[in-house]
């Protein structure tokens, strides 16, 4: 008797997991492959060859194919994602706040894990050691980079925190002009070819200075020997912003959402060079994200698309 009625519990647990595994592929018949794209701010092969490992494992994990789209700017992923084009990117987070604003149809899905446990990191502004520019004050009168015009670390962040303490950022006023330099990397690149005297860009703001700190464009570019830090000051940090998410289109089955959070979350402990190579440095990990940690940029975002009009 206890043999059948175990039986019969067996056949019927059977019966409840079967529809539930089914339901977990069946995105498969949804979705072709995925397309992931990548902002701008880097030089097109290094992108690409820091995805690369990624690009194969993700494919191998889910069993579609994996493409990967390079972007000239942030603009031309928050773009395509709102055409529908791409599927998913590693965010800023202001290039996530603005593609939400446009078409409210991404959502976030982990964020980058910084050393000491939190999700922020730091804008800086950089000048040449040469140049003798050692703060803010002395950049009266010199020119600036900005990065994009996406960029939280880039654009969006000193760009207000430098209006709220009194600087006037129309060309002349305090800088002798400002310019779009196209990217992080290409922002640093300026300042070290002396084609603006100072450039803003992002970084953990953690570990070793003298390796471009734990994890970020400073860190990446001394990485792989186009940066030394003994050749720039650091004259200025932002406060604390919270780190891009890996976002995805929200239109997406919910079991591909699910698969992928998990790649994401197992990537750091089953394949850490992997997770080093495309976070560019030392972070942690993941940790889901939330809306509510973009809320305020995304309320940065809309005032400044209100005052631009």
């Amino acid at each position: 008797m206890i043999r059948r009625t175990f039986i019969r519990l067996a056949f019927a647990m059977l019966a409840l997991i079967a529809p539930l595994r089914a339901h977990a592929q069946d995105w498969k018949g949804q979705v072709k492959e995925l397309r992931i794209g990548l902002l701008g701010g880097e030089n097109t092969s290094s992108r690409l060859a820091r995805y690369d490992n990624f690009q194969h494992l993700l494919q191998e994990t889910l069993g579609i194919p994996v493409k990967l789209y390079p972007a000239a700017d942030y603009a031309g992923v928050m773009q395509a994602m709102g055409a529908g084009q791409l599927d998913l990117a590693e965010f800023s987070p202001s290039a996530f706040a603005g593609a939400w604003l446009d078409c409210k149809c991404v959502e976030p899905t982990v964020v980058p894990l910084e050393k000491d446990g939190t999700v922020f990191y730091v804008s800086v502004m950089l000048t040449r050691k040469d140049s003798g520019i050692t703060s803010i004050d002395q950049m009266k009168g010199h020119s600036l980079a900005w990065a994009d015009p996406n960029s939280a670390s880039g654009y969006l962040i000193p760009s207000a925190s430098l209006k709220s303490s009194g600087i006037d950022l129309a060309d002349g006023a305090y800088f002798s002009r400002t310019g779009f330099a196209g990217g992080h990397e290409q922002g640093i690149i300026a300042v070290l070819n002396k084609q603006y005297d100072a450039c803003v860009t992002w970084t953990s703001g953690q570990g070793d200075i003298e390796q471009g700190y734990s994890r970020g464009a400073i860190r990446g570019m001394v990485d792989r020997g186009m940066l030394k830090m003994s050749d720039v000051n650091i004259i200025w940090k932002s406060g604390k912003i919270p780190n891009g998410p890996w976002g995805l289109r929200s239109s997406l089955p919910a079991g591909l959402k699910a698969a992928f959070t998990a790649f994401m979350l197992d990537l750091p402990k089953s394949h850490k060079d992997i997770y080093d190579q495309i976070e560019q440095g030392s972070g942690v990990g993941y940790v889901p994200a939330t809306m509510d940690l973009y809320t305020d940029i995304i309320g940065l975002r809309e005032a400044e698309r209100q005052g631009s009009r």
